[in-house]
């Protein structure tokens, strides 16, 4: 049974950080401390909770029983982890901490490291979702860590989830969340191609989806992405930038693993290339624009 007088700190609200913020709070829990690097959202959304927008990071530990956080990167992640100066781990015995980021699994394997040295307790889950399903309460999470402390702040997780899945020890479900955004970037990358192919050769691009839809060629990238492609509605949900990230990830992996994967490295340069004509904020979807006619 969740435990709502927990209190709850979020360090990255953000998009993702903070409509996560906001459905725990409409559940009923006491979101306690809200923290940014641009500290323009963090007192934003504290007026709208109610809770406070500590200048520190040692504030939000402070103030949390739980920390959350949803940080965009290795370095961010590596900083409010620091090992001095103003840092997560200052006075955080007995807490416990839930990394949601999409980050390098060494990086989540050394923060429980640090975490357990402080005192504290440390989970990854890792989110494959978007910004409605944080809202709403309708992430799916693929949890990493001590089994013992995913069974702990399980019924949280549940009321921010639809559904979880814990993997294994501390990096295990960044890897596994790697490799579903390597594949889901292959996916939209490929269907990018196939929508631009089939404008340029003058095709009816609905009829074309729905055929997509009905044969090999279906995937849940057409079903969120394929219109937005069309239609150049590229509202961002999940940003190129962040795909580029995550397909290096996993090729990192790749290539730890003495693996060569030519779709993979194909995808992250066309992600790659979003980013150097100044594209990179718009969402995945945003990829078509390299590959209809006439778009670039």
């Amino acid at each position: 049974m969740a435990d709502t007088a927990q209190r709850i700190g979020f360090v990255g609200v953000g998009r993702m950080g903070a409509n996560m913020a906001r459905h725990l709070n409409d559940e009923g829990y006491t979101v306690s401390a809200v923290y940014d690097a641009q500290r323009g959202l963090a007192e934003s959304l504290a007026g709208e909770l109610g809770c406070e927008a500590p200048d520190t990071l040692a504030g939000v530990t402070a103030a949390s029983d739980i920390i959350i956080t949803v940080v965009t990167d290795d370095s961010s992640m590596r900083d409010i982890f620091g090992e001095s100066g103003d840092s997560l781990l200052t006075g955080a015995e007995g807490r416990v901490f839930v990394n949601c980021a999409t980050i390098t699994p060494q990086v989540h394997v050394d923060v429980e490291a640090l975490a357990e040295g402080a005192g504290a307790s440390s989970l990854e889950a890792c989110m494959a979702s978007s910004i409605t399903q944080a809202r709403d309460g309708t992430l799916y999470l693929m949890c990493g860590g001590q089994e013992a402390v995913y069974q702990q702040v399980e019924p949280l997780l549940e009321t921010l989830s639809i559904s979880r899945r814990y993997i294994g020890p501390a990096g295990t479900a960044a890897q596994v969340k790697a490799l579903v955004n390597m594949v889901m970037n292959i996916n939209t990358a490929g269907l990018a191609e196939g929508l631009g192919l089939g404008s340029a050769l003058g095709l009816d691009l609905d009829v074309l989806q729905e055929v997509f839809s009905q044969t090999g060629a279906n995937s849940r990238v057409l079903e969120t992405d394929g219109e937005d492609m069309v239609i150049r509605d590229h509202e961002t949900y999940f940003s190129s930038a962040h795909a580029a990230k995550d397909s290096g990830i996993a090729l990192s992996l790749a290539d730890d693993a003495g693996l060569d994967l030519p779709l993979a490295k194909a995808t992250k340069a066309q992600y790659d290339k979003m980013i150097a004509v100044g594209k990179g904020e718009l969402d995945k979807s945003g990829v078509a624009e390299l590959t209809f006619p006439g778009r670039n």
